[in-house]
């Protein structure tokens, strides 16, 4: 994170529209955020509303364009922070008067920050000079929050020229980087998630946007969002080798964060955050003895310290107890409050009809689901305009999505080129396939509801910001799906920005359920509950070694987990004896799964 930044907390990347103008909207206030840049052409939209929105002159960057998905990422990138720069110059101008943004900027600050502490000191000052004086010292210490962009490193296909041959560092992941390391946005982060992809890593080592200053820092960070200790230690020491640093590990809850749902083999927040924390020394040092070979020979420096590194993690949290703890007694840097900011118009994009499902949403509304055509799980929102028109076009015989975004085109199981898996052309060829197949019914039941269940998400998370601005993403097409955390349910009003900030630093309480789980309680549900529905659906091949091996691990995992929480301090949680509940239901429940399944 920005070692000036304002805030303890950052807002993630939501979907691919839900965060995209969310820097517009915040970073004036101090708050980072982080922009999906996977959808080029949803970057275009918002270039041009934004152009219009601002009095710009807005130039269209055509499809047909030389390397037109990069460029069409840098200048929507290049419009964010100038639009970004000219508020923050505004800001500094404003009188400190109530209802101005100088004075919100203040007043939202966490309590225990210096800054803030004379800000209340010059509003009690009573003279004149000193309190101008003080007023003039606080315009100098505004900062803007980071804008952090996203790239899913799984999406990364193939483009072809009109010879029909691959074009050199022209896949999707590398020219969203190209977009993002030729844009001028400076102290900013780009933010990889979804695992290692090694054309995309190869590619950092061929520029030099990434390379230490003399005082070895950044203008352009690596972000990477991880799952436990080994995946950031084997991510930061292959780039390492490279050359390139990794300033920034961010731990992602596997089940209980929005999104794609990367499920871990039974390993809880828990357990990983304390293994992040005892081993934080051997993860830079064992970085840094690559990193400083690899420096030597690309830049011929002799570096005698490591450059800083930050542990940061988001999924699940819900109070400013839970993000208390997780800051003090794990030492992370910044804290990512997501879901609970889909309910925040003045932070991020939803349309109405999407907004209004949040607010009602119930916890049977809210589904892990195989929606997904990247193969990955999705926690998905029932009752979405997508989800009515996905159903209505079973119904009406015609299953499948139109796919003039093809980004996740990655089957090839009845083409040589690959398509989607929601598409309308794969799910009649494989429907077809089916039914020549002779299955029995319950069989051919099960293998159409997992074709069916497919869903377009280019479009899907692509729409809903071009709709709450009134512009067309594409026409025709005006579906919105949505995957918002688990936690959405203990949420249920839209609120201002001012509110959910003081919600985030216990100056009001907004969690609608007072019987809502600690977050490490809600995960380990979610973790069982995926437990169960995994030995369900691979009971015939349990008698596999491999298999059983597997699930005796990730069994051994939760119940690790289990006697850790036990042992946690007592200012882990507000509520222990509840807590302690929830936890020996969770021992029973493990319990009750090694005994029906015949694990020792």
């Amino acid at each position: 994170m920005n070692q000036r930044t304002a805030h303890t907390f950052h807002i993630p990347v939501m979907g691919l529209s839900y965060t995209i103008d969310s820097p517009i909207k915040v970073a004036r206030f101090g708050i980072s955020s982080v922009v999906s840049i996977m959808e080029d052409h949803l970057t275009e939209t918002m270039r041009m509303y934004y152009c219009r929105d601002t009095g710009r002159h807005y130039e269209p960057i055509a499809d047909k364009a030389p390397d037109y998905r990069a460029k069409r990422i840098t200048a929507y990138l290049n419009l964010m922070n100038t639009i970004v720069a000219e508020q923050m110059q505004k800001m500094r101008t404003e009188a400190f008067v109530e209802g101005n943004e100088i004075v919100q900027y203040f007043e939202m600050l966490p309590d225990d920050s210096s800054l803030k502490k004379s800000y209340l000191d010059m509003l009690q000052c009573t003279d004149e000079e000193e309190r101008l004086a003080i007023q003039n010292y606080l315009r100098t210490q505004l900062v803007a929050g980071s804008i952090l962009v996203n790239i899913m490193t799984k999406v990364d296909g193939d483009k072809w020229d009109k010879q029909g041959n691959i074009i050199p560092n022209g896949s999707d992941a590398v020219t969203a980087l190209r977009g993002y390391i030729e844009s001028d946005l400076d102290d900013s982060s780009i933010v990889f998630s979804a695992g290692m992809n090694p054309r995309l890593y190869t590619y950092l080592e061929q520029v030099d946007a990434f390379d230490p200053d003399e005082n070895l820092q950044f203008r352009k960070k690596i972000v990477i969002k991880v799952s436990d200790y080994r995946s950031a230690l084997i991510q930061g020491k292959f780039l390492a080798k490279k050359g390139i640093w990794v300033s920034e590990f961010r731990i992602e809850s596997g089940l209980n964060c929005g999104g794609h749902a990367f499920a871990s083999d039974g390993f809880l927040l828990g357990p990983i955050l304390e293994e992040f924390k005892s081993k934080r020394q051997e993860l830079t040092d064992g970085i840094f003895e690559l990193y400083k070979t690899a420096i030597n020979q690309k830049l011929g420096r002799e570096l005698s310290q490591s450059p800083a590194v930050d542990i940061t993690v988001q999924g699940g949290i819900g109070t400013f107890r839970e993000d208390t703890f997780l800051r003090t007694y794990y030492d992370v840097a910044s804290t990512g409050w997501g879901t609970p900011f889909l309910l925040v118009p003045e932070a991020t994009t939803v349309d109405e009809h999407t907004l209004n499902l949040l607010i009602k949403a119930k916890e049977q509304d809210l589904v892990l689901s195989n929606s997904s055509p990247l193969g990955v799980r999705f926690h998905y929102l029932r009752g979405t305009t997508a989800d009515i028109e996905k159903q209505t076009r079973i119904v009406n015989g015609k299953p499948g999505s139109p796919c003039p975004e093809k980004l996740l085109r990655f089957n090839t199981e009845f083409t040589k080129e690959p398509i989607c898996t929601a598409s309308r052309k794969y799910q009649n060829l494989k429907l077809k396939q089916l039914k020549t197949m002779e299955l029995p019914e319950a069989e051919f039941e099960k293998q159409q509801t997992v074709v069916l269940e497919k869903e377009c998400l280019c479009i899907g998370l692509s729409n809903s910001a071009a709709l709450a601005h009134g512009v067309t993403f594409l026409e025709k097409y005006q579906a919105v799906n949505i995957c918002p955390g688990p936690n959405i349910v203990n949420f249920s009003a839209v609120v201002s920005l001012k509110t959910m900030v003081d919600h985030i630093y216990g100056r009001v309480d907004l969690v609608n359920n007072p019987s809502r789980p600690h977050m490490f309680m809600a995960e380990m549900k979610l973790y069982i509950n995926y437990l169960k529905e995994q030995l369900i659906s691979k009971y015939a091949e349990l008698e596999d070694r491999k298999v059983r091996n597997y699930f005796r691990s990730f069994i051994g995992n939760l119940s690790d987990a289990i006697a850790y929480y036990q042992n946690l301090p007592e200012c882990a949680v507000v509520n222990r004896p509840c807590f302690d509940a929830e936890l020996a239901k969770a021992e029973v429940a493990v319990a009750g799964i090694k005994e029906t399944y015949s694990f020792d």
